[in-house]
């Protein structure tokens, strides 16, 4: 079996440079115009040494805050909100993800406009993970009107990710399931003719928590300067979240695996691989698995980096007529 193609993203950005072309958010922050439409937002802004508006990175409420007023502001979101301690996305990065899968997926379904993206309800979206903030799921459907499936195996997070599809009354388009096998991935998850476009992921970076804790010191003090005996996550992030047994890798191999026992029911799977040096081993583990085509999309955003490994186990053929044999299939079962 000859080694999977690996294409870059076509986007001609470096990861250094500046977001995906379709990604709301480009510019700087109008930090004052935010606060308008999130007024939880305006006691965290504060004027920094060079005259400009920021608020604190360092400080969870503030970038709580920023988050909430992005989703409110540019997408149309009534309400948002997650427990204490959870995991905060930045909704920027988060904003990639999405439109770089849009791209991938583009070229698989007919064309009802000279846009190549798929959109509409037709397309479902696998989201491994939605973790209490549902953001993937809400930025697809803002964006591109798809229909998701989101998987927790934390209850709590669940009940936070319920609350906002309710909230902003999107419980035709996007269904929470609960994942009670706590060593599988889609395993229980999956129905029987049960199809998905996309699968994403967005893995647990590190192996414990105190790996989780070291990244973060190393993080502040290459920003600040300072050393902080004991950080706290700007960002926020549960066990759940932020670490497993094994890490990144172990992760991305388990999902992989299941992968290819879901290869008929899944058109894309995709997932962010935050550890560059992750890369290379998930693409022999791809190789291993028979993977037909796989891609390797950087992304960036100020100084942080990322990619995107998406793969299928669909041949050329089999990925143009994806959406008659998909849409065929659910079709007789609603006759």
């Amino acid at each position: 079996m000859p080694r999977p193609r690996i294409k870059p993203s076509e986007s001609k950005e470096t990861p250094t440079s500046k977001l995906h072309a379709r990604n709301k958010h480009q510019d700087r922050y109008d930090l004052q115009e935010l606060a308008k439409t999130n007024a939880s937002l305006s006691p965290f802004i504060v004027v920094n040494e060079h005259g400009s508006e920021t608020i604190d990175f360092f400080n969870p409420k503030a970038v709580k805050a920023l988050n909430q007023a992005l989703l409110m502001h540019y997408y149309g979101v009534k309400y948002w909100d997650v427990p204490e301690g959870y995991l905060i996305p930045p909704v920027p990065g988060r904003a990639d993800y999405i439109h770089y899968a849009a791209d991938l997926m583009s070229g698989n379904y007919p064309k009802k406009t000279t846009d190549p993206i798929p959109l509409g309800k037709q397309i479902r979206v696998l989201d491994v993970g939605v973790g209490a903030n549902c953001v993937y799921p809400l930025l697809g459907k803002k964006e591109y009107g798809w229909d998701f499936v989101g998987t927790e195996i934390d209850t709590k997070a669940l009940v936070s990710a319920q609350k906002i599809v309710d909230e902003n009354d999107l419980g035709s388009s996007i269904e929470l399931r609960k994942q009670n096998l706590e060593e599988h991935l889609m395993q229980g998850i999956i129905r029987d003719g049960e199809f998905f476009d996309l699968c994403m992921c967005n893995p647990p970076f590190h192996a414990s928590a105190s790996e989780a804790e070291e990244a973060t010191r190393r993080k502040i003090h290459n920003l600040t300067g300072k050393s902080e005996e004991a950080p706290v996550q700007n960002f926020g992030g549960t066990h759940t979240e932020l670490w497993c047994e094994g890490g990144e890798i172990q992760f991305i191999q388990n999902y992989i695996i299941e992968s290819k026992e879901f290869a008929k029911n899944v058109l894309w799977f995709t997932t962010l691989v935050s550890k560059k040096e992750n890369v290379g081993r998930t693409m022999r583990m791809l190789d291993n698995m028979e993977a037909l085509n796989v891609q390797v999309i950087e992304m960036g955003q100020g100084m942080k980096q990322s990619r995107i490994v998406g793969w299928t186990f669909k041949n050329r053929k089999a990925r143009k007529t994806w959406h008659r044999t998909r849409w065929d299939v659910e079709a007789e079962k609603k006759a």
